[in-house]
Order: structure tokens, then sequence, then C-alpha cells
């Protein structure tokens, strides 16, 4: 992990937050915000990088509109010193980013930044970090991270990981990796070898650790596996088969169902520590894919109990199970919003595939995206933006794309080979 640290940097005046310049993420329609982000001086090509992942995270995220560097008037030659605004309204840049990196003795980096607000004619905010020459680019993320939480008031997802299934070879013989990224593709790298077929892979809430689901046995067994030490361990050895592990919002219970003998598959809780596991349904049906809220107190599922795959609720003990899908269609993978209010989920209707959000009553269905075949959506950890796979008609294989809860702003996520099962991890620390 980088080494990072944040500090202020003072020397002008802060506008309070009912400043000129903030997004309402609330709203239904969202005008992206005009914003120049000149490149930072450095003595090398480092300043340039650090400014274009910077502009390309604000960009993918459909909430800003970065000017073409080609329209800028004026040439920063001092960060510290406030720029000519006149040059930056002419060109409708609301908003301007300026900045710095330079090396420190001991070897680090340093990158600094401000954010203007370009009308009122003022400093928003200020920061310096610091890491070593190999954590540039979490320095670039920390920073748009920065920025997009001083304009719109929500934490950003920028400095993020996210693990998925590489997929690699002919359709038949389909290779399956575990496999783990920087959430704009960057820096991707193998967790597992290959030789057996994985699928699955969760973050843990508080900790550089997965779960996911391995047929190297013959039968899909759970395995928890420490990213950064490759140590591996085995959940549990269960008799039957095990399915869509998912660990709790404290990471110390591992929730996942348990196909028997019988056909019947249930969804039990494992605490990590005692090793102990608690039923938590027992029907006739196929209970999979549960999720926990945020808050730990409620369980999400899928169950075909009532004749086809709907979207059910239960008390983290099992208690007061419900439906709460009631759409036409088959319902999979609901999973929980990190801010509460909201469950994405699969949905296959009409013929398609839809990646859609209701509420935690089942109220307010949407569709955010629809096609051939897509599924597994998983959160950003501020609940703003999803990801998913998606395979097309006669494709070659899976491909992984975000989008966010408006449904507008679509974006494919380059990978190396093919694609699929994304799991967005928390910020990073």
């Amino acid at each position: 992990m980088a080494a990072a640290l944040a500090g202020g940097i003072g020397g002008f005046a802060v506008v309070p937050a009912n400043a000129l310049v903030e997004i309402d993420v609330n709203k239904g329609t969202i005008e992206p915000l005009p914003i120049a982000i000149t490149d930072f001086l450095a003595g090398d090509a480092l300043g340039a990088e650090i400014s274009s992942i910077v502009t390309a995270d604000l960009r993918r995220s459909g909430l800003f509109a970065p000017i073409d560097k080609g329209a800028f008037i004026e040439k920063i030659s001092n960060p510290d010193v406030a720029p000519r605004f006149d040059d930056w309204k002419v060109i409708n840049a609301q908003a301007l980013v300026t900045g710095r990196v330079s090396k420190e003795a001991d070897g680090r980096i340093r990158a600094e930044y401000r954010l203007w607000d370009t009308f009122a004619g003022q400093q928003l905010s200020g920061e310096q970090f610091f890491a070593n020459d190999t954590n540039t680019r979490r320095v670039a993320h920390i920073i748009a991270d920065a920025i997009y939480e001083r304009l719109t008031g929500e934490k950003g997802y920028f400095d993020t990981r996210v693990v998925y299934i590489d997929e690699s070879g002919a359709k038949n013989a389909r290779k399956k990796r575990l496999a783990i990224m920087d959430q704009d593709g960057a820096n991707a790298r193998f967790l597992s070898d290959g030789k057996s077929i994985v699928l699955t892979p969760r973050f843990s809430p508080n900790r550089q650790e997965i779960t996911y689901m391995s047929y190297e046995s013959g039968q899909p067994k759970v395995y928890l596996l420490q990213i950064e030490t490759g140590q591996r361990e085995l959940v549990g050895n269960f008799p039957g088969m095990t399915f869509a592990p998912r660990f709790s919002p404290d990471g110390q219970k591992v929730i996942m169902s348990l196909l028997r003998d019988d056909g019947n598959s249930n969804i039990f809780a494992m605490d990590l520590r005692s090793r102990n596991t608690t039923r938590l349904t027992n029907s006739t049906a196929i209970d999979t894919s549960p999720s926990y809220s945020p808050d730990g107190s409620q369980v999400v599922f899928t169950s075909d109990r009532g004749g086809r795959a709907q979207i059910y609720l239960m008390g983290a003990d099992g208690s007061g199970q419900n439906r709460i899908s009631f759409g036409d269609g088959v319902y999979s993978t609901p999973v929980w919003s990190p801010r509460g209010d909201l469950i994405a989920f699969t949905k296959q209707s009409g013929g398609e595939f839809q990646i859609g959000v209701m509420r935690t009553d089942g109220s307010g269905e949407r569709i955010l995206s629809s096609g051939f075949q897509q599924e597994g959506p998983t959160w950003a950890p501020n609940g703003r933006v999803l990801m998913f796979f998606r395979d097309s008609p006669g494709g070659g294989g899976p491909k992984l794309f975000s989008i966010d809860l408006t449904g507008r702003n679509e974006q494919p996520i380059p990978t190396a080979n093919y694609g699929s099962d994304p799991a967005w991890s928390p910020l990073l620390e």
C-alpha cells in the first residue's frame, strides 16, 4: 500500500460549503461540471501523468467535463499564486485544478494540488500527499477523490481496487483466474494460477482479504485469501456444495448458500473466529445469493419458494423472511448498497438481462442497463456507481462495465482478457 499522507495547503481563503461551484448528485439529471485540470508542474513527465489520471477519473464519473488543454489561455507557472481567473472564466471553466510534483530528500514524491472556484475567485481546497514512486497512480486517485468530495459532498471511489475473474482461452476450455486491478483497469495482476475454476470473489469490508469459490477439490468450496501475502485457507469443509459467499459488514462472518443432497439450497452464516455455523433458512426451495445490509441487521437473498426466483429480506438471524420483489421476470444476485438505501440486482425479463436497483422495501424499481447477457452488479464504496459484466451475442466472452445511478453514464472497464464477477473494494487506507 502507498505511504500517502495528507496535509492542507494554506495561503488563500477557503470558500464555505455553500460555494458557487458544487454538484447536486441527488438531482435526476446532472449536467457535467466544466473543469480545467492543468498539468502538474514537475521536473519530468510525472506531473502530466498524475494530471491525466485525475482527469480520467473525474471524466469517467460522468459528473465532470474536463476542458481540452488546447483551450487554456493561462500557462500556470506557480501553483502557489492565484491564477488569472478571467482567463479561466472565458473558457467556462467553473473549477480549476493546479498542482506540483516534487522529489523529497528521502526519495518519496510529494504531490500537491489546489482546487479553485474561478467565478468566486477563491481557493476551494488544497492538500499535499507523499508516496513512494511505485504508488504514483494511487496519489492521483486520492487527489481525484478529494476533488470529487469537495465538489459533490460525497466520498469519492477512485482509490479502490476490483477483484474479478480473468477469463482466457477457448470458450469450451476457458481458464478462469482470480485477478485484481485498480478501479480504472490499471495494475492488473493474477491471484490464482488458473489450474482450477474460481468464481464469485468478494472483498472483506475492512481487510485486504477476499472470499471466493474454487472447484480444485472437484466440488465448489469457499476459501479466504489474504491479497498481499497470498495466504489462503478453507472456510469450512461442508458436505455438498457451497455457493455465493459474502462477508458481513464487520468482516467477522461469511454468509453463503449450501446445497445438500436433497437438492435444496439454504443460507448459512459462519463466524470466522469460532467457525460456528448458523442456518438461516430452512426451505424446500433454492435460497441463495445472500448479502448483508450495511449495519449487519438484515440479509437480502433470492429464493424460488414462490415458483420463480424473487428477492427476499430477513433478519440477520433468519427471522422475518418476506418477499420484496414482485415484478415480471426472474431476479438474482441482489447486493445491498453501502449507503443502505438501495438493493442492486440482476433480472431476466422479456428475453433480456437487466441490471437494476430498488429501494429496500422493493419499491421504486429502476432498470439501469439491459443487454443480451449481463449480471453480477457490485457497488462502488460510495453507493453511486455499479460495476457488472456483460457478454454479447456471438461474442467471445464477458467484459466489465460500470454505470452510475442515473443509468446514463455507462463505461467499459479495460481488461487484458475477458472479465466477469467483479467485486469492488472499500476505499484503500
